[in-house]
């Protein structure tokens, strides 16, 4: 049995509304960042310095300067300084191997010792409270050490 014109442009056009219905839920899904999400860091207690595995970033006077093997620091600077967590009740599953990440806040002279989950979005505070970062802010967290892409 074969198609005529009319059948296949309406198949078509269907195709279309399906693929642009599909690509809208998952943009709404991952770039979106949820109403319970709540900056870790703002004008009262702003991010001065932080560690993540062994590379740094600190802000001096109004610039940032990090580690020499990040190639990104701005960009990183400004996803940890801008970062948006969710409360969690509960201790997640986390399968992902742990970041440790020392923060330093801004007038006070105390590190402090969180675990990240970089995988998960896991992240737990030295009281043991954990937080969840949406998965559209994960990726910014990472800094770049090599300018050459992933296999």
């Amino acid at each position: 049995m074969a198609l005529t014109r009319k059948q296949w442009n309406n198949i078509v056009i269907i195709a279309c509304i399906f693929m642009v219905a599909v690509l809208t839920f998952i943009d709404k899904k991952t770039n979106n960042v949820p109403s319970d999400a709540q900056l870790l860091f703002d004008d009262n207690a702003p991010l001065a310095q932080l560690q993540l595995d062994g590379l740094w970033l600190h802000k001096q006077a109004s610039k940032w300067s990090c580690d020499t093997k990040v190639l990104n620091c701005d960009e990183w600077a400004n996803a940890w300084q801008s970062i948006r967590v969710s409360p969690l009740t509960a201790a997640p599953e986390t399968t992902d191997t742990p970041q440790e990440l020392v923060i330093q806040i801004a007038d006070i002279s105390d590190f402090q010792l969180w675990i990240y989950f970089p995988k998960e979005g896991a992240l737990k505070s030295p009281a043991g409270n954990w937080y969840l970062v949406p998965p559209s802010l994960r990726a910014k967290l990472q800094p770049i050490l090599d300018a050459k892409p992933a296999a």
